[in-house]
């Protein structure tokens, strides 16, 4: 019993390796617990799905959307992760958004005061993204 347990304990060990080694060739940045609904921020991470870099910081900064700052914040994130794992600057045109997620986060619930004694329930919906950048050098070679 003890080995089975010896052996499953190496072999997820060893699956954390192969994922931390894949994970240094990936370029990402990731936001948790950002205060806004989940479905608004995913308009605005649907406006920039795919885009290159900064066509996409050139959107977003002149988005109306106010999940359009905290997106920004994080793609210059990601853009900066980009460079300092490749110890080179992005030049324009370099790097394109290769994946873009919104996973729904924690919900507060309060309770709002409502005729008669009773209470309304508010949800206060947060949420985490992630974004995936690549250089375009890459896609090409990969197709």
């Amino acid at each position: 019993m003890d080995v089975n347990k010896e052996n499953r304990r190496l072999k997820k060990s060893a699956r954390a390796a192969v994922k931390k080694e894949a994970l240094k060739t990936q370029y990402f940045a990731k936001m948790n617990d950002i205060p806004t609904s989940p479905r608004k921020m995913r308009l605005v991470a649907d406006m920039v799905r795919g885009m290159e870099a900064y066509k996409a910081l050139s959107v977003l900064k002149y988005s109306t959307k106010d999940a359009s700052n905290r997106l920004e914040k994080l793609l210059r994130s990601a853009i900066a992760n980009w460079e300092q794992k490749n110890e080179k600057k992005a030049d324009n045109g370099e790097l394109y958004i290769s994946t873009i997620f919104v996973d729904e986060g924690r919900t507060l619930k309060r309770l709002r005061p409502a005729p008669q004694g009773r209470g309304y329930r508010i949800r206060k919906r947060s949420n985490h993204v992630t974004i995936y950048v690549d250089s375009i050098n890459s896609k090409e070679s990969k197709n």
